[in-house]
């Protein structure tokens, strides 16, 4: 069955598809070849995941992973934040949540989707990597942010907090 398509012409005049696809590809050179942000993501097997049958919880050492796979993306991290530990006047410094916007283009190529509940892991240095389990997709690209001037969605931006070594380190 094939569904009717209706071509983007509000910008046809002054930029369509050709000019699209070009700043794609030069924002991407400048993303790989300059930036070179790296990072790992550890999809959730959600088909051999084991979760509980009253509830819907993953048991105990019951998530179970897809193979990692490596992304670039524009990276930021928040500075650190100081949090009280529940009611009590004790508090710690937490690390900041990691923003990560990656090309559509990128995650279409590797054949991946960034997923709520899945894991990230971003090299803090050569030694020493960070995990963050993302809590906002970035589903939603139709706003003008996630636009190429309007002309058509070209990236998600996906949020994760940061979690500790006995939550995820990695595989």
């Amino acid at each position: 069955m094939n569904t009717p398509r209706v071509p983007i012409t509000r910008l046809g005049k002054f930029f369509g598809s050709n000019d699209f696809f070009l700043e794609i590809s030069m924002s991407e050179e400048w993303l790989i070849g300059d930036m070179n942000y790296t990072c790992v993501l550890y999809r959730v097997d959600k088909n051999k995941t084991k979760t509980d049958d009253v509830y819907g919880e993953t048991v105990s050492e019951g998530i179970k992973f897809l193979h990692p796979v490596e992304f670039n993306a524009q990276v930021t991290i928040a500075s650190p934040e100081n949090k009280l530990m529940g009611s009590t006047k004790l508090d710690q410094l937490e690390p900041g949540n990691i923003t990560v916007s990656v090309f559509l283009k990128t995650l279409d190529d590797l054949n991946i989707d960034i997923e709520f509940g899945d894991y990230i892991g971003y090299y803090d240095t050569e030694s020493f990597v960070r995990y963050y389990t993302v809590v906002n997709d970035g589903r939603i690209t139709s706003d003008t942010k996630h636009t190429y001037k309007g002309y058509r969605p070209f990236y998600r931006t996906i949020t994760g907090s940061p979690v500790g070594p006995n939550e995820f380190r990695g595989l």
